[in-house]
């Protein structure tokens, strides 16, 4: 579809976060102990914090679409690891030991796995520093770990166990409430099946049936094997392409929040910043009537397709009959974006450039199969454990991709130890394009972004933190003098943001900065 003719109002800084599910391993101790070791690491962090998380700010069981599930499903053979474990015995609040964290982010235990939720963020180059922010906790949390217990304790960024069980990495996107969810489901759901081009992080071999899944020895996502549904709101089972959860975490009459559940867990600075930049010029075609004039036939088919093509030509097909390369379909979104959006915010134009350079270089990769070897994680891995391969020899030997050899080097990638990690063995050698540099990413471990509610609710939390009731993104509550919801607008930008800091600077009691924030906030919503 065309894009609109008259230039509508855009949304110049869209509030979006990641969050991440960590993989956990721990010397002498088998996958039944994993939901009480990642409890224990959880519990670890020692810096100020606000718990626990208010849970009755959210709805999970409800769909966008306008109804209620009567349940969510979920993974019977994952399941079976959190029965019969000391944690099963804790209440809910204890097993998930939340944390909300001065730098706006929360930390908790999420069956099983360590996870890091980035605060809101409105520029990629905060989002990329949080994102990192998020590797270093966790790896600092292990070090800790492995000094209380002597047992080693390493952590991997990636989705799969490669064992059939997958762990996601999550991402949120603010959107207009007002956008008809027919438009939004139509206009993301070819997008998303093929954005793993190049925001997938690499696997080694097939978990599920499939296109391609003899032919496949190396695929471009490891999340694309665990995907068997179109739309729905369920994230553990059965998961949805399209991710139909109905959370705004801010006011539900003018938005709701976009939960994209089918992206792997990227270490490229690179490819985080370009998935989630992407994403969001998407939704604003969206958000200002775009629709594409083609459906993908079996999405959820295209996607293995996608991520398991050995020819890497990515060829897919439409409703209607007619093929399409899955760069041409990634294609017709940037160049509407391009029309309509271009000149909108610098991260608007870096991704619009950044996007149509990747699709090119896609495109020439049978020629030149490196060049996105320093910007995207798979291509990356790839090159690595191909050179491994041929300095081994071991084709001589037959499969080697299948070897446990291999299997193995596929998962060091994902360490985030810089001393083991192999992707940051590329990174400190100057291989892979960096968007923000170390101290960024340190600096982001404790403070805020400082243009989102996230820089409110940090200040809060380092200051009166252990007075703090309960929490969530959007409001919070003290104990004292009695339990009333403090809220947190979505809408607050850099301005307002830092009258309230300003304001909450004088205050001395959590009592004071109820009342200061009770009295001032309507002034800040914008």
């Amino acid at each position: 579809m065309p894009v609109p003719s008259s230039r509508p109002t855009l949304n110049h800084s869209r509030l979006f976060g990641i969050e991440t599910e960590y993989g956990i391993w721990v010397e002498g101790r088998g996958a039944h102990d994993l939901m009480e070791e990642s409890r224990l690491l959880v519990r670890a962090y020692q810096g100020p914090y606000a718990g626990p998380w208010d849970y009755r700010a959210e709805a999970p069981r409800t769909d966008m679409r306008g109804f209620q599930v009567a349940h969510l499903n979920f993974n019977e053979e994952d399941a079976q690891y959190d029965r019969d474990t000391p944690s099963i015995h804790l209440t809910s609040e204890e097993q998930r030991s939340d944390r909300a964290l001065p730098n706006g982010a929360r930390l908790y235990n999420d069956h099983g796995h360590p996870e890091y939720s980035t605060p809101e963020c409105r520029t990629l180059r905060d989002l990329v520093a949080h994102d990192r922010a998020g590797e270093r906790v966790l790896l600092e949390l292990a070090h800790r770990r492995t000094e209380e217990t002597g047992r080693q304790v390493r952590i991997f960024k990636n989705n799969t166990d490669y064992h059939g069980i997958s762990y996601g990495t999550h991402e949120g996107y603010l959107c207009d409430r007002e956008v008809p969810f027919d438009r939004l489901f139509h206009g993301m759901l070819p997008f998303l099946v093929t954005r793993i081009l190049y925001c997938g992080s690499g696997k080694t071999g097939v978990e599920t049936d499939g296109p391609f899944r003899k032919e496949c020895a190396y695929q471009i996502s490891q999340r694309a094997d665990f995907f068997t549904e179109e739309a729905s709101v369920d994230t553990l089972a059965k998961r949805p392409i399209f991710n139909t959860r109905d959370e705004a975490h801010a006011d539900a009459r003018r938005f709701r929040r976009l939960h994209v559940i089918n992206g792997d867990a990227t270490l490229s600075q690179f490819a985080t910043a370009l998935k989630a930049g992407t994403a969001s010029a998407v939704l604003s075609l969206i958000e200002a009537g775009w629709e594409p004039l083609f459906r993908l036939r079996d999405p959820v088919n295209a996607l293995k397709k996608v991520s398991r093509d050995p020819t890497w030509r990515w060829v897919l097909e439409l409703e209607d009959g007619r093929t399409m390369r899955a760069t041409d379909l990634q294609r017709i979104y940037l160049r509407d974006a391009q029309q309509l959006l271009a000149g909108s915010s610098p991260d608007m134009d870096w991704t619009l450039r950044e996007w149509e350079r990747v699709l090119d270089d896609l495109d020439a990769m049978n020629a030149d199969r490196w060049r996105l070897e320093d910007r995207l994680d798979w291509v990356a891995k790839r090159r690595l454990l191909e050179s491994f391969i041929e300095a081994e020899g071991l084709e001589a030997e037959g499969h080697p991709w299948e070897s446990d050899t291999i299997r193995a080097l596929d998962l060091e990638f994902h360490d985030v130890d810089p001393e083991i990690g192999l992707f940051h063995a590329l990174d400190q050698a100057g291989q892979m394009v960096r968007l923000v540099d170390e101290g960024e990413a340190e600096r982001a471990m404790t403070a805020p972004p400082s243009n989102t509610r996230a820089a409110v609710r940090g200040a809060l939390i380092r200051r009166f933190g252990r007075e703090v009731a309960r929490v969530s993104w959007g409001r919070l509550s003290f104990r004292e003098p009695e339990s009333r919801w403090t809220q947190l607008p979505a809408e607050l930008d850099a301005t307002s943001v830092a009258d309230l800091l300003s304001g909450l600077d004088a205050v001395k009691t959590a009592a004071e900065a109820q009342a200061f924030l009770a009295d001032g906030q309507s002034r800040y919503v914008v």
